[in-house]
């Protein structure tokens, strides 16, 4: 019964906790220790520490259900089993809002940031994907002995995770938001994992760690990576994450790790855009140089080798889940992106100018 109220009382505190609460004494206070201790205590192992929390809980239940009474009534031990559930159920619940789960209910990153966000019209949404493609253009023909190839992972630099890490915190840093602690984004197998069900990574709470699909293409590598750890720092708004893995990349000295934000970035404008004007993208899209065309089509070609399972029930049990964290757009929430870069965008020429 103990974690049962406990469950309670800390789902009831996560939605009568005002934003400005949660930001101060969780997301910049509590949460702040909870990184230091993951990152410096289990961040070190060589394996993600997802297959080891798995593990341990699968342990767990065939040592409860080997152990359970054989000699009582079938209602005494139903009773049991049934309270051992209900128990176990109460503590995920207490381990995900206090490891990680009351940044949902941080404060908005546009109220802390002050920009202006509105939803983006057609052509606005046009005249940022032309702009954005130009931008890709320059990325990758900076980038050394370049090609009109798909890019792969040589193209990368060698240590990407700490680069990406590096890059990331520098931008949150330069926002006033704490980076403490080192936050990973691993390699998860089997290859597939993700991308099967429409997505291409997962951070975790209860370990504390990021997550991409190893059979993702190496392309999207640095967007994705740096998504899985912008949750890591704090951060459960989707669209959010998308934002700050867009200033890390495209921000970033390597012109690769550059082009993949700028890229990432492109691929939403260009889906919303699609759904307008599909003659138009097309043709649009015949346009770009032929090394842009061949990254997109490896991009395609990859996630076409990893067809979706029940996507219905993938995008209806996704949504409904992130509505119960107060996202009411549900999966839409992705594309949040769009309205948080545009306003960033508009706030940096106006600061140019005044300045």
């Amino acid at each position: 019964m103990f974690w049962l109220f406990l469950a309670m009382a800390t789902l009831v505190l996560r939605w009568v906790a005002h934003p400005a609460f949660i930001e101060r004494f969780y997301s910049r206070g509590w949460f702040q220790g909870i990184r230091v201790l993951i990152d410096f205590g289990l961040g070190w192992m060589p394996v993600p520490l997802i297959y080891l929390f798995f593990g341990g809980l699968i342990w767990y239940w065939v040592r409860t259900w080997r152990r359970r009474p054989r000699n009582r009534k079938l209602l005494v031990t139903g009773l049991r089993t049934g309270s051992r559930l209900l128990s176990g159920i109460s503590m995920l619940i207490v381990g995900f809002f206090w490891l990680w789960g009351f940044n949902y209910g941080r404060a908005h990153v546009e109220k802390t940031l002050d920009l202006d966000t509105h939803p983006l019209t057609p052509d606005e949404i046009e005249s940022e994907m032309r702009t954005t493609a130009l931008e890709m253009a320059a990325r990758r023909a900076a980038i050394p002995n370049v090609g009109e190839d798909a890019l792969t992972r040589e193209n990368f630099p060698q240590h990407l995770e700490t680069h990406l890490r590096n890059g990331l915190e520098k931008v949150l840093s330069h926002y006033h938001f704490p980076v403490m602690g080192r936050v990973r984004a691993r390699l998860l197998y089997p290859k597939g994992i993700f991308l099967r069900f429409s997505s291409s990574g997962l951070y975790f709470p209860y370990t504390g760690q990021g997550h991409i699909d190893a059979g993702l293409n190496a392309i999207q590598w640095p967007y994705t990576m740096s998504h899985e750890m912008a949750h890591g720092y704090g951060f459960g708004d989707e669209g959010v994450c998308n934002f700050w893995a867009y200033l890390a990349c495209t921000l970033d000295d390597d012109p690769a790790v550059s082009y993949s934000g700028q890229l990432a970035y492109y691929r939403s404008l260009a889906a919303n855009f699609l759904s307008y004007k599909p003659d138009a993208y097309r043709a649009f899209r015949d346009s770009l140089p032929q090394g842009i065309q061949a990254d997109l089509d490896a991009i395609n070609q990859n996630l076409l080798d990893y067809p979706d399972i029940m996507p219905r029930a993938r995008d209806a049990a996704y949504t409904a889940y992130l509505k119960a964290q107060g996202i009411r757009e549900g999966m839409l929430n992705y594309n949040r992106v769009l309205m948080l870069v545009k306003a960033w965008k508009e706030k940096e020429q106006i600061r140019n100018i005044t300045e």
